[in-house]
C-alpha cells in the first residue's frame, strides 16, 4: 500500500486496515507477483530453475528458511531481496521501543499507549526497508543481543527489576513484523542457539525469568557454509528441527551466468574518451577460469571459488588493458590474451590452494588459466581451418606479441599472414589485436606453434 496521510489510531480503523501477519502477506503478495508474471528477485542469476522454485515453495508454505552455500553464491542478496514481498508502508505504534500492530500491541509500553490515549494513539509508517535487519553470528554474540537484557539505567532511574519497562529489547525484538536473518548460522555458541528454539517454534521470548509473554511475529532467515551445518555438528539438532525449509544454493552451473553475474556486478570505470570493448570470447575466458578453478584438485573445494573471483578477475582484465591505452596513448581499450597475467594477482586472492610449496600457486594459476583459454578457443575456432595460418611459420616467420604494444602493431602481423583476414573480417584496430593474440595462443596450446616469453613479451614460431 502506498503511505497514507493516517496519523491516527482511529483514522487507520477507518480506513479499513486490516493487518497480517507477516509471512502471510509475503505469501499475498508473493501470489499477486506470480499471477502478473513479474520477475520475482531481480539481480538474481542462475537460480531460475534450481533455487527460485524451492524458495517460492517454502514462502508458500510460509516456513522458515535456512540457504547453505558455499561463499559467493548469493545467499544474502537473496535474503535482502525478499524485503521486495513486504508492503510498501506498514503502520505501528508511534513512540514504542519495538514496531507494534496498532490492533494488537504486545508491549506493555505499546498497551499502556493504546489505553491512555484511545482512537488517538499516534500512528508511525514503516517502510518495507525499515523492517529486514540481519546479524552476522560470531561466538561472541549473547541473548542480550539477540533478545533482549535488563537496561540498568532504567533501574538506576527508579523503577524496580520486576517491571517490564525495565527491559531493552535486542535485534530480533526490534525487527517484529519483519525479517530476521542470522548469517554463518553454525558460528553461534550452542547456548545462544538454545535461546532461539521458543523464537522459532512458539514466536514467543523470555528475558531474565521476567513472566512476560512476546509473541514476536518475524519471519527468521539464516545461511550457513553446508560444511558447518552438516559435517562439523555445530547445529543443535532441536534447531535444526525447527527450520522449515533448507535450501542448497551452487555456483553458475553454465558459462552464459557467470557471464550475466560478472557483467552486472563489475565495477569499470568509465573514461568517456576512451571506449571499453572486451569481445565475448575474453569475458568467456575469465568466467571459464572460476568455473575450472571449481573442479581444480589444485583448490580447495570446500573453502569454493566465489562468483567475486570472476568479478574482480574481470576487473583487473579490464583495468590492465585501460593502463595500456593511457600509457600508449590509445583511445580504444580492449583486453587481450597477454592481460591474462596481470589478473593472476586478483585470482590467487580469492581462492585458497591445496598446494603449499613455493612457486606452486603460480603454475596452478598459470594452468587453469592456460587451459581456459583453450577451451573457450576451441568453441570458436575448428583448429582445422586454420592450418594456413600455422603453415605460414613453416618457414621461419616469428610474430612478437606483448600486453605493452600498440594494437597498430599487430596490423603488420596481419599484413605478413593473409590467412588471417577471413578470421578478423570487420573490426576495429583493437579488436583485431585481441583476436590475433587470441588465435596466436590457440595455435600455440594446440601445439601448432612454440612461445617463448621474456619480459611479458611472447614470441610465436614454427
Amino acid at each position: 500500500m502506498t503511505h497514507p496521510r493516517i496519523s491516527t489510531l482511529g483514522e487507520l480503523k477507518a480506513s479499513g486496515y486490516q493487518p497480517t501477519p507477516v509471512k502471510v502477506e509475503m505469501r499475498n503478495n508473493l501470489i499477486r507477483k506470480l499471477k502478473a508474471g513479474e520477475r520475482l528477485f531481480p539481480g538474481i542469476r542462475g537460480y531460475d530453475d534450481t533455487v527460485l522454485p524451492q524458495l517460492v515453495n517454502a514462502l508458500l508454505g510460509k516456513q522458515d528458511i535456512i540457504f547453505l552455500g558455499e561463499r559467493g553464491q548469493a545467499k544474502s542478496r537473496i535474503v535482502r531481496s525478499m524485503t521486495s514481498l513486504l508492503d510498501e508502508w506498514t503502520p505501528t505504534i508511534a513512540d514504542t521501543e519495538i514496531p507494534e500492530d496498532p490492533y494488537r500491541p504486545i508491549t506493555l509500553q505499546a498497551r499502556n499507549l493504546v489505553k491512555q490515549h484511545g482512537d488517538a494513539t499516534p500512528i508511525a509508517w514503516l517502510h518495507r526497508d525499515e523492517r529486514y535487519g540481519e546479524k552476522l553470528a560470531t561466538p561472541d554474540i549473547t541473548i542480550a543481543d539477540l533478545i533482549g537484557e535488563v537496561d540498568p539505567i532504567k533501574v538506576a532511574e527508579g523503577r524496580y527489576l520486576a517491571d517490564e519497562l525495565t527491559l531493552h529489547f535486542g535485534l530480533v525484538p526490534r525487527l517484529n513484523r519483519g525479517i530476521f536473518a542470522i548469517n554463518e548460522l553454525p558460528d553461534l555458541s550452542e547456548r545462544i542457539q538454545v535461546g532461539l528454539l521458543n523464537l522459532l517454534e512458539e514466536r514467543d521470548i523470555q528475558i531474565r525469568g521476567h513472566k512476560i509473554r512476546l509473541p514476536l511475529d518475524v519471519f527468521i532467515v539464516a545461511t550457513a557454509n553446508p560444511e558447518d551445518y552438516t559435517n562439523r555438528g555445530r547445529i543443535i539438532t532441536p534447531l535444526k528441527d525447527r527450520y522449515g525449509a533448507q535450501i542448497r544454493t551452487h555456483y553458475p552451473e553454465q558459462v552464459d551466468e557467470e557471464i550475466e553475474i560478472m557483467m552486472q556486478e563489475a565495477e569499470v570505470l568509465d573514461l568517456g574518451d576512451y571506449p571499453i570493448t572486451v569481445p565475448v570470447f575474453m569475458k568467456e575466458i575469465i568466467a571459464e577460469i572460476s568455473q575450472l578453478a571449481r573442479k581444480s584438485p589444485d583448490i580447495n573445494q570446500r573453502s569454493g571459488v566465489s562468483v567475486r573471483a570472476s568479478i574482480s578477475n574481470y576487473e583487473a582484465l579490464v583495468a590492465n588493458s585501460m593502463r595500456r591505452a593511457l600509457s600508449l596513448k590509445e583511445t580504444e581499450v580492449v583486453p587481450r590474451v597477454s592481460d591474462l597475467p596481470f589478473v593472476a594477482p586478483s585470482f590467487q586472492g580469492k581462492v585458497e590452494f591445496e598446494a603449499m610449496e613455493d612457486g606452486q600457486e603460480d603454475k596452478i594459476t598459470d594452468r587453469i588459466f592456460r587451459s581456459a583459454v583453450k577451451a573457450v578457443f576451441d568453441r570458436y575456432y575448428d583448429i582445422n581451418d586454420l592450418g594456413s595460418i600455422a603453415n605460414a611459420f613453416a618457414e621461419g616467420l616469428a610474430v612478437e606479441t606483448g600486453e605493452n604494444m600498440t594494437a597498430q602493431s599487430y596490423a603488420d602481423i596481419v599484413n605478413r599472414i593473409p590467412s588471417f583476414g577471413a578470421v578478423l573480417q570487420s573490426e576495429t584496430t583493437g579488436v583485431k589485436a585481441c583476436i590475433v593474440e587470441f588465435v596466436l595462443e590457440g595455435l600455440h596450446l594446440h601445439k601448432l606453434l612454440n612461445k617463448y616469453t621474456v619480459s611479458g613479451k611472447s614470441t610465436y614460431t614454427a
